[in-house]
């Protein structure tokens, strides 16, 4: 999930007569994260500098297959990463340990993993300013950290009309 930030335009509020006031910036920034939740209600993450990439993706479908038992079963998108043919090979060479299951054609709302970048974007850095990169980056993982303790609220994401079907 590659989260940017810029302008926008939000409702806001001032004394009758007086003009709101929104203190910004105005630079463009943003964070590249790539994430994974499971019904367990385990929840992990990462930061990425530059892209995603099959490397990337590789390298956290391996720090998620660390100190599990049972077989991973990620729900992923069909970005091309996902299906790049250094990630097949990988999987190869896993066997059972990990398989990845795809999503139909623009269908992420079946995807539970996409509350948490709603969560993160509504109720952890929405309606923060922002001030740079550095910012945006502390808010996000203490965001992402405070949701890895509330089991409740991960439960919640295969509850949800579209994701229960994982359950």
């Amino acid at each position: 999930m590659a989260l940017v930030l810029s302008h926008s335009w939000t409702p806001t509020w001032a004394p009758r007569g007086e003009t709101p006031i929104v203190s910004t910036t105005g630079d463009r920034f943003g964070l590249n994260l790539i994430s994974a939740v499971s019904r367990r209600v385990d929840f992990r993450f990462m930061g990425v500098k530059g892209r995603v990439n099959a490397d990337v993706f590789i390298r956290f479908l391996k720090r998620l297959m660390q100190g599990m038992r049972k077989p991973i079963f990620p729900i992923v998108d069909g970005h091309p990463t996902h299906k790049a043919v250094k990630v097949r090979r990988f999987l190869e060479t896993v066997g059972e340990k990990l398989k990845l299951f795809f999503l139909p054609p623009c269908s992420s709302e079946l995807n539970p993993d996409e509350h948490v970048w709603n969560d993160l974007k509504n109720n952890g850095i929405g309606r923060q300013v922002i001030t740079g990169p550095d910012q945006l980056k502390r808010e996000v993982i203490r965001h992402l950290r405070s949701m890895q303790k509330s089991p409740d609220l991960i439960r919640s994401f295969f509850l949800a009309p579209s994701t229960v079907y994982t359950a």
